[in-house]
C-alpha cells in the first residue's frame, strides 16, 4: 500500500470549529512636546469626533507600512505644523483599550522646529504638569499623563 493509497475513515466530523473574533489593534502614536520651562502642549480633539472636546496628547494612527517614529513626526505635522527630531523623540509608556482595540504609544519631545499652532483640532494649550490631571481627556491618555507625570518628577 502507498501513501497515497491509504485508506481515510468514513468517519465524519460533526463539530464544528468555533471561531474567535480576535480584533485587530489599532496602532496608534503621540507626543508630550515639553516647553523649555517645563509645561506640555496639549491639543482639543474636534467637536464632531469621538471625544470631542477633550484634551489629549496630539498624535494619530499609525499608517500601513509606517514605523512608529515616521507616523508621529506626520501625525505632530499635520496636527501642529512642527518637525520633530526622530533622535530626540523618548518613548514613555504605552496605553490601551480591550474594548476599542486602541493602543497609544506616548512619546516626549523637547525640541522640534518651527511654532506650534493648532492646524487640526479645536485649539492648543500649553499647562503645567501639576494641571494636567485637572482636564478632562479621553480614557487611555489619562494613564499616559500619569506614567509622564512620575517620568518628569524622577530626580534627573
Amino acid at each position: 500500500m502507498t501513501l497515497f493509497s491509504q485508506r481515510v475513515p468514513k468517519k465524519r466530523f460533526t463539530a464544528r470549529a468555533v471561531l474567535q473574533d480576535f480584533p485587530t489593534a489599532v496602532p496608534v502614536v503621540a507626543a508630550a512636546l515639553i516647553a523649555p520651562q517645563g509645561q506640555i502642549l496639549m491639543h482639543r480633539r474636534p467637536l464632531a469626533k469621538a471625544h470631542g472636546g477633550l484634551w489629549e496628547f496630539p498624535g494619530g494612527k499609525i499608517e500601513r507600512g509606517e514605523s512608529r517614529i515616521s507616523a508621529l513626526i506626520r501625525e505632530i505635522e499635520e496636527e501642529l505644523g512642527v518637525v520633530l527630531d526622530p533622535a530626540r523623540l523618548d518613548h514613555v509608556a504605552q496605553a490601551r483599550d480591550g474594548q476599542s482595540r486602541i493602543v497609544i504609544d506616548l512619546y516626549t519631545a523637547r525640541a522640534w522646529q518651527g511654532e506650534p499652532r493648532c492646524i487640526e483640532g479645536e485649539e492648543i494649550g500649553w499647562f503645567a504638569p501639576k494641571s494636567l490631571l485637572g482636564l478632562a481627556m479621553p480614557p487611555l491618555d489619562v494613564p499616559l499623563a500619569k506614567a509622564l507625570l512620575a517620568l518628569l518628577q524622577k530626580p534627573k
